[in-house]
């Protein structure tokens, strides 16, 4: 089950479990879209995979299974120029 964890690990955005800007690769990091997409040029910097739209979970299924709370903020990750 995914984690729908609560924020962008490159700015830190909040990502709440029903944010349609969270991205996540098969690992599940998450990134916002903006940060997917302009900074990470569509590639996981942990993996080197892909980013999909991260599923949202239904109000219910979120009661019963809910989002992660824990944060994970890696910003030198994100640097091009931090290899």
């Amino acid at each position: 089950m995914l984690e729908l964890r609560p924020n962008c690990e490159c700015c830190d955005r909040d990502l709440p479990a029903d944010s349609s800007e969270a991205m996540i690769c098969s690992f599940e990091c998450t990134f916002c879209r903006e940060c997917a997409d302009t900074k990470l040029g569509g590639r996981c910097p942990n993996c080197n995979g892909e980013f999909q739209l991260r599923p949202i979970r239904s109000v219910e299924l979120l009661e019963k299974y809910p989002a992660s709370s824990v944060r994970i903020y890696n910003p030198q990750g994100c640097d091009p120029n931090n290899e």
